[in-house]
């Protein structure tokens, strides 16, 4: 089972004064790399989400938000009154005028709003806080969907990469024999005489050197072992990208001893999939 580190879950809370959305997003990432935006009423609470979004989500750039709209009767916001009484009646005094006038210049003047802080309503924060674990569960499920188009896209690349190899070993014995016979007839062409033992000696040589047996039998392991992580109960990026960079390594080497023209354009088929698989795992939790 794998997880993608794709997501995107939301929350809309309906409080008796205001109403809250709580949104979350994330994209691939190295790491955890959290941006968190909120009002300032709930900054103290914002240690205790990060250290949940780290807990939850583990790796990604995650966008953690939380959307507050107040109703009228609400507001933090109150017109100091004789405060504004007073600037209209200095400000009548100076250049007598209309009143809307005067009172639209008071407005403007320190201290014509007071801003009372508010303290959180701690049983309001707690539905807060179910919110925002609704909207973590609802990321993880979209992250958890994302995850299955991946395995189902991994599964049938990593059987692609096997066929491919079925197909190099298939024709191994070809190859070999025909660098035997390209090695025959470079030194017929020297018409000149030689020890045939010694000969077949350095061609044995010449043929294990190329061998690619350790690298056939290492890369089958590499591909069981992809599928195996893949079905284990853990997502974990990290190591499938590390299996990725094994079968590419075998992959390489098959590739600079072929030395085939048909098994050097079955390799390049391989890192054509495998190139696709490691675009891939950069998606995976």
């Amino acid at each position: 089972m794998i997880y993608s580190m794709t997501g995107y879950g939301k929350s809309v809370l309906q409080l008796p004064t205001k109403k809250v959305t709580i949104e979350l997003k994330s994209l691939n990432s190295k790491s955890i790399d959290l941006n968190v935006r909120m009002p300032s009423i709930y900054r103290e609470k914002e240690l205790d989400i990060r250290k949940q979004l780290a807990k939850d989500l583990e790796r990604g750039k995650v966008d953690f938000s939380i959307y507050v709209e107040t109703t009228a009767d609400d507001t933090s916001t109150q017109i100091n009154t004789p405060v504004v009484q007073k600037y209209m009646q200095q400000l009548n005094e100076v250049v007598p005028g209309d009143g809307i006038e005067l009172l639209k210049m008071a407005m403007r003047l320190p201290d014509a709003l007071n801003t009372v802080r508010e303290e959180i309503n701690e049983a309001e924060w707690q539905h807060i806080e179910a919110g925002i674990k609704e909207t973590i569960d609802a990321i993880t499920q979209y992250r958890l969907d994302e995850g299955k188009i991946l395995e189902a896209d991994f599964k049938a690349r990593i059987e692609t990469l096997s066929n491919l190899l079925e197909e190099v070993i298939k024709i191994d014995p070809e190859r070999v024999e025909a660098v035997r016979e390209r090695l025959h007839k470079g030194v017929a062409e020297l018409k000149e005489k030689y020890d045939e033992n010694r000969f077949e000696q350095e061609l044995v040589y010449y043929i294990e050197k190329y061998d690619i047996t350790e690298e056939k039998v290492r890369l089958t392991n590499h591909l069981n072992y992809f599928i195996e992580s893949i079905n284990s109960k853990d997502s974990n990026g990290k190591k499938l990208g590390f299996i990725g960079q094994e079968m590419g390594r075998e992959i390489n080497t098959i590739g600079s001893k072929s030395n085939y023209a048909p098994m050097q354009q079955l390799v390049v088929q391989m890192k054509d999939e495998l190139e696709k698989i490691k675009e891939q795992l950069l998606n995976v939790l």
